[in-house]
């Protein structure tokens, strides 16, 4: 079966908190290196109620603390967030404590709204234009000591200097991050989940585009998705009216803790609401094991996707724990 992994935002349920949110993560993340998981990464966002991940560096370190077989890493470290050397020195130093079980994943987007990308950004000279390439570019050359003699760099190391960088992805959800990821000889991690790009389109893209690079010497494409498994198909229905009243929430510019399925079932719905609940469900995965493999598998043959990486955002931390026991033993 295709190798599976685990994409983690730390949610926070309602009534609950963002600190007990972080705790559910590395007791989630315990389970997924006994049961088979070969990758274990954790998101950056920002002022966001209803996620606890905003520093996925430290967040990795604490993982990796806690499991010994999985990989674990960013899904992603935001790009334009950051100074590059900063990047550099905070991976190298997992990379150094935890060798070879790191990944570096970036993202081109700030993973919040305008302000706060803004009280993020700054002190480094914000520009309005995409710098993503500016800063990878900026990224490698560190890494690889390429910046000319005179170059005001040319003698900054990022430390540990005898630690390499762990591998690069690059995640995206679009044909133009398809191609960039190709073209820079990254691995890549499309956002079924949420794109709104074909995903086999996409693999396409970057298969056909890729350039052999230090950090992957051939292409390598992860689908990541959205699935909630459960013992029946009902019960899996139910787990995922939490996520029906977040997209609702969130396209209303409502950024709330998840609520229970209780309360999203009781919700008064627009036929706009009920509209954009079944949009969203044709990216999710809901059922039970025997659902969810019919609905996985054309979908990974269409990709051809070398990995699934599977994001669980409901109120139920045993809940979510469940579906990802139930997962494993379908992908064993």
């Amino acid at each position: 079966m295709t190798p599976l992994s685990i994409l983690d935002l730390s949610p926070v349920s309602a009534g609950s908190t963002g600190a007990q949110a972080l705790r559910n993560s590395l007791d989630l993340a315990r389970l997924a290196d006994g049961l088979g998981y070969v990758r274990y990464w954790v998101a950056e966002h920002h002022n966001l109620p209803a996620v606890a991940s905003s520093a996925p560096d430290i967040m990795i370190g604490q993982i990796a603390a806690v499991t010994s077989r999985m990989r674990i890493g960013s899904g992603g470290v935001m790009l334009p967030n950051h100074a590059p050397l900063m990047v550099a020195e905070r991976f190298k130093v997992l990379e150094a404590l935890y060798p070879g079980r790191i990944d570096l994943g970036l993202g081109r987007a700030p993973g919040t709204d305008p302000a706060t990308s803004y009280a993020l950004r700054r002190r480094q000279g914000i520009s309005e234009e995409d710098d993503f390439l500016d800063r990878f570019n900026e990224l490698m050359l560190l890494e690889t000591r390429g910046f000319p003699a005179g170059h005001p760099f040319h003698n900054v190391h990022a430390m540990p200097a005898d630690v390499p960088l762990p591998p690069i992805y690059l995640l995206g959800s679009s044909d133009y991050s398809a191609q960039l990821a190709g073209q820079i000889g990254a691995a890549f991690a499309f956002a079924h989940h949420f794109a709104t790009f074909d995903a086999a389109e996409a693999m396409k893209l970057y298969r056909d585009n890729f350039r052999p690079s230090a950090s992957h010497a051939k292409p390598y494409a992860i689908l990541g998705t959205h699935v909630i498994c459960a013992d029946s198909d009902d019960e899996a229905d139910r787990l995922a009216k939490t996520v029906d009243l977040n997209i609702v929430r969130r396209a209303k510019g409502e950024y709330l803790p998840l609520a229970s399925p209780e309360d999203a079932a009781a919700y008064d719905y627009t036929p706009v609401d009920r509209a954009r609940i079944a949009q969203n469900r044709t990216k999710l995965s809901v059922g039970s094991p025997a659902t969810v493999k019919a609905r996985l598998e054309p979908l990974i043959a269409a990709t051809q996707a070398d990995e699934v990486m599977v994001m669980t955002m409901i109120f139920s931390h045993e809940a979510r724990k469940h579906s990802y026991e139930l997962l494993a033993k379908l992908f064993a």
